[in-house]
């Protein structure tokens, strides 16, 4: 049976010289993955419709014998252009797509984390990378997950404490307004990541990267707007 739904890539890698693997969050089906037969060569209908944050309706016939299902048809409804020309917002986007794989089963339905992962890729391209971003969006997660922090009953200090709690109330919009000083975003950096650990056992590998950027200035083009 075909089954059709609407999705965000979160992650692409090669299966042969011609297919390509694709892993999906949806919605109402949660995390799945699908093979692309074909989707490397020139003349594939999959052409430019499959690549990293992608957003795209597609139908799919799953496998009796395995996690990856057979990709039928895709149709791109949003690239997320903007993100190609600044390397700290794919850091984001790639270790808060990571996170989200670490964080959640396969093929459950994930619609408030599919709406989440949305809104952050919206939200990225309107303001430079920073910290807070991520913070928001830990903490977002966490709440979702039943994993909210008792931020009141921590030893952060109380002006990093009460931006903390405003910054899991607020949506993307009004929470880029708020500010933190340096100090500010290395407490709360330090007491997620030993939240993260605590309960998700480890954290992904790329949150350095997404809080603080590998390259010494912000704005970087990405050659060719690409990643």
């Amino acid at each position: 049976m075909i089954e059709r739904t609407v999705g965000i890539i979160l992650r692409t890698r090669p299966l042969t010289e011609t297919s390509l693997i694709v892993n999906w969050l949806t919605p109402d089906l949660g995390r799945l993955s699908t093979v692309a037969k074909g989707a490397r060569r020139a003349q594939s209908p999959f052409r430019g419709k499959l690549d990293l944050f992608y957003e795209a309706e597609f139908s799919f016939q799953r496998s009796r014998r395995s996690e990856l299902h057979a990709l039928r048809e895709a149709s791109l409804r949003e690239t997320h252009a903007p993100l190609r020309h600044e390397m700290g917002w794919l850091q984001q986007a790639s270790y808060c797509a990571a996170l989200i794989e670490q964080a959640t089963e396969r093929e459950t339905p994930l619609p408030v984390i599919h709406a989440l992962m949305r809104a952050l890729l919206a939200a990225l391209p309107l303001h430079p990378p920073r910290p807070q971003t991520i913070f928001h969006f830990e903490l977002k997660l966490l709440d979702e997950l039943g994993l909210k922090p008792d931020l009141a009953d921590t030893k952060l200090t109380p002006g990093t404490r009460l931006l903390s709690e405003k910054l899991a109330e607020l949506d993307w919009a009004a929470s880029s307004h708020l500010k933190f000083s340096d100090a500010q975003n290395r407490e709360l950096q330090q007491f997620l990541h030993g939240f993260i650990v605590h309960h998700l056992e480890k954290i992904p590998r790329g949150r350095s990267a997404a809080l603080h950027g590998d390259q010494p200035h912000s704005h970087k083009t990405l050659p060719g707007g690409a990643p």
